[in-house]
């Protein structure tokens, strides 16, 4: 009877590490790791900025090579055959990041959705064929489960980012792995995604799939989660099984949180004049054939920290890429710019601007010194023509005190983890102390005290007068010296007021 209860589950992969360390150029991120995962065991995989959970992964998932020792143990176990490194195994292994999602970004892999999630079924990253009857079956049936099946025929990068990463969970899910390690899937969802997205994984969980999620956000923690593994400083500091109390106790935490103090929003404004910094007039935009922003008319004025909220897909970065000039506005609107005239390039009101996006982090390269990456920031561009002059290393070095990364200057961004690039670029838009932040998920992917001392950071910039264009999912997340609010839906403005303090 026991042979037989243990047969389903020698279909998928036991990991087994011991002794495991991992060294980055001169950086050790994993000290020592132990860690033990078995069919039907489900993780959830916790820790601060920088503590080395992505790489963990990319451990686990052959990305990424253990420094050798002689005491060290990475074992893959499946369908009663042992390998003593991932490569026997690899194919097996589905992984889900920011970074395998950034590659579309990199590369401008901007396939139909479609076509992206068959590429899960075929196992290869990019299409290699049309799609066959059954492709098409299989794949409308994995984004009607994700609830994304509108999406079927959108190309990639048209999406927004929460999209995206819906997008990709059902190529890992056509991939049919014996291993899902997914690391931060719950960035950039708003609250109905996030269900749809804990939904998937609840139907997963009806097997003996292994699966790790690394999360910051205890909200996010899946109800159907076994077992919860925490890393500090690239040492596993806890290891325990969750119990049915343990996640009674998390849904009363999670009841208890309250969002902070927006004020009331409502539609008029009195005061002195005030000083325009950017204007739309019914302004559209369109992107690969599809109009994602529909007759958007504002003023974002000095000193305002405006809040833009709205579902995955509503419009939210394609309104941030607009007012800063990498999206255009098409005919029969306008945008008009502080101190742009006909004939001053747009690139002089950009280095005005301090810039926080997602694509920031898709765009750079790897290899790139973290000094290069803050001081790009003084030219508003991506990388430097030349070598850092002694002046912007100053300035590069400043400001990465300002946001408490000043021990980052000497790493690559290869060796970051995804909060301690996100700190890196707020060091970047801050450098040129900015008339204007424009603020796309700010605080995505960042750990409770780094998201703390940046949001600190940012209410202290607002007290002083900066004026702030913030996109967020998160009520906790909006600024306590919030002036304005823009709901979008569908590229339109669902509503467009003032908050006003009781």
């Amino acid at each position: 009877m026991a042979q037989r209860a243990t047969r389903p589950q020698s279909r998928f992969i036991e990991v087994e590490l011991r002794q495991v360390r991992l060294t980055l150029g001169d950086s050790q991120v994993l000290r020592r790791i132990d860690w033990h995962i078995r069919p039907g065991q489900r993780w959830v995989l916790t820790g601060p900025n920088g503590a080395g959970k992505t790489q963990l992964l990319k451990l686990l998932a052959g990305d990424v090579w253990p420094t050798p020792g002689r005491t060290v143990l990475r074992r893959y176990a499946v369908a009663g055959e042992c390998f003593d490194d991932p490569y026997g195994v690899k194919e097996e292994i589905a992984y889900l990041g920011p970074e395998r999602q950034d590659r579309y970004e990199h590369y401008e892999w901007n396939h139909r959705v479609e076509r992206i999630v068959a590429t899960g079924l075929h196992r290869t990253d990019i299409p290699l064929s049309p799609l066959s009857q059954t492709d098409r079956h299989q794949v409308t049936r994995l984004l009607m489960r994700l609830r994304i099946a509108s999406l079927a025929k959108r190309r990639f990068l048209t999406l927004s980012y929460g999209e995206r990463r819906l997008v990709l969970l059902a190529r890992a899910l056509a991939w049919r792995p014996k291993l899902l390690l997914l690391d931060e899937p719950f960035t950039g969802l708003d609250a109905t995604n996030r269900r749809h997205f804990a939904h998937g994984l609840s139907v997963l969980s009806r097997s003996a799939l292994p699966w790790v999620l690394s999360t910051h956000r205890i909200e996010d923690i899946p109800a159907v989660a076994t077992h919860l593994c925490r890393i500090e400083r690239g040492r596993i500091t806890m290891r325990r099984a969750l119990t049915a109390r343990w996640h009674r106790a998390a849904r009363t935490r999670r009841r208890v949180a309250r969002p902070a103090d927006g004020g009331t929003a409502t539609a008029s404004r009195a005061g002195a004049h005030r000083e325009v910094i950017v204007s739309l007039r019914r302004a559209c935009a369109w992107r690969e054939g599809v109009r994602v922003l529909h007759d958007l008319s504002l003023e974002v004025c000095r000193g305002d920290c405006w809040l833009v909220h709205g579902a995955n897909g509503s419009g939210k970065s394609s309104l941030i890429q607009m007012l800063y000039g990498d999206l255009g506005v098409a005919s029969g609107g306008s945008i008009s710019r502080q101190g742009i005239e006909p004939g001053v390039p747009l690139q002089s009101f950009q280095r005005r601007i301090g810039l926080i996006a997602p694509e920031l982090q898709a765009i750079y390269p790897r290899h790139l010194p973290v000094l290069d990456l803050v001081a790009s920031g003084i030219h508003a561009s991506i990388g430097l023509n030349s070598g850092l002059l002694a002046g912007e290393q100053t300035r590069a070095r400043r400001a990465l005190l300002r946001v408490g990364a000043g021990a980052l200057a000497a790493r690559t961004v290869r060796t970051l983890s995804y909060g301690q690039l996100r700190r890196v670029l707020f060091a970047r838009a801050l450098i040129n102390e900015p008339d204007i932040l424009l603020l796309d998920e700010p605080y995505a992917g960042l750990d409770a005290r780094t998201h703390a001392a940046l949001r600190s950071l940012l209410e202290r910039a607002i007290t002083a007068g900066s004026t702030v264009v913030m996109t967020t999912h998160h009520l906790d997340e909006w600024p306590r010296l919030a002036t304005h609010e823009i709901e979008l839906a569908r590229g339109r403005a669902r509503y467009c007021g003032v908050i006003r303090r009781a």
